[in-house]
């Protein structure tokens, strides 16, 4: 398989759904944008993420064949969100299996607040035991707000490293980007935070983040901030950052806070195709794991729940990593 024509293929792709995506958003208005379209068997499925579709399904059937056909596994797109491409070809006679989040932050794209991401990650086609761990090519394509002509597009093979270019969505004008985590040593002064942005266990999330952050720094000075939060929804838009330089933690515990506080209502969590582009993340020399510190690994399906930590690099990690896991540990969440 050629892995770079892959590539460039799912540039092409997400590139396509952005520019369509943001004709949207200039023509339409809010309620439109954000109508339920239908509810799958992992997310609702707006408006918005249905003119996603339309052009998803188009290029695959005409350009499918190209790979020795695709199996997809993309929320909202067929039969138990899998589907096979050109005109539903075996799943065993496919050559690769493609995870894609069409519009990885439709909640913030549809009411024009902020950037959604495009991802989507490829492996030879193993089966149903294909994992994000064998995904050889994946990538991650800004779809902009309407006041935005500008929008990034990230791409990484595996042991290649990974590449990126700011693209004018108007002329098609492409400008590489320099990609780079922070090399801060440490979270005092920096954006890093624990995903809450959804009910419930927002309380929850924030007791353990405040923890963390007292347990790092008991000699804060009273009016000293000692970091910054960004609670971006869309799992895809928190990589970005990170890969930008702009975070230097994340964590999304969500699946391990409701598994462990039973009182609680189970809320919706991190989703395999949310990490579509786990890939780029590893290859820009993040370290992100899973709850237990161990390599983050999931089947390539839209069900799985994951939990994931990510750490800008070495030097944070050797901050904050036990530290955090003592916390978990005495909530209960390990």
């Amino acid at each position: 398989m050629n892995w770079n024509e892959v590539r460039n293929f799912l540039l092409n792709l997400g590139e396509a759904i952005a520019d369509y995506a943001h004709k949207k958003i200039c023509s339409e208005n809010f309620s439109s944008l954000s109508s339920v379209h239908s509810i799958s068997n992992s997310d609702t499925i707006y408006q918005i993420d249905s003119y996603a579709e339309e052009v998803i399904v188009r290029v695959l059937e005409q350009q499918a064949h190209k790979f020795g056909g695709i199996v997809l596994i993309a929320e909202g797109i067929g039969e138990d969100e899998i589907t096979s491409y050109p005109n539903k070809k075996a799943f065993e006679d496919c050559q690769v299996r493609i995870i894609m989040d069409p519009i990885d932050g439709t909640r913030g794209l549809m009411y024009d607040k902020r950037s959604a991401f495009f991802l989507a990650g490829v492996a030879k086609n193993l089966g149903s035991n294909t994992s994000l761990t064998d995904i050889f090519t994946s990538v991650m394509v800004e779809i902009p707000t309407s006041k935005m002509i500008y929008g990034d597009s990230l791409s990484a093979l595996k042991d290649e490293g990974l590449s990126g270019y700011r693209r004018n969505i108007l002329t098609q004008e492409k400008q590489n980007l320099e990609l780079a985590p922070s090399q801060e040593t440490h979270l005092r002064g920096g954006f890093a935070q624990i995903s809450r942005f959804f009910s419930p266990g927002r309380t929850e999330l924030a007791q353990i983040e405040e923890e963390l952050i007292d347990t790092l720094y008991p000699d804060a000075q009273d009016g000293e901030i000692l970091n910054f939060e960004d609670q971006y929804i869309s799992t895809g838009g928190q990589l970005y950052e990170m890969i930008m330089g702009k975070d230097r933690f994340i964590a999304d515990i969500r699946p391990a806070l409701y598994n462990s506080m039973k009182h609680l209502r189970k809320g919706h969590v991190c989703h395999p195709y949310d990490m579509a582009s786990l890939l780029i993340v590893e290859e820009a020399g993040i370290i992100i794991t899973d709850i237990h510190g161990q390599t983050l690994n999931a089947p390539m399906n839209t069900q799985d729940p994951i939990n994931w930590i990510a750490y800008a690099n070495k030097e944070i990690h050797k901050e904050v990593s036990s530290v955090f896991h003592c916390i978990l540990e005495k909530h209960g969440l390990k």
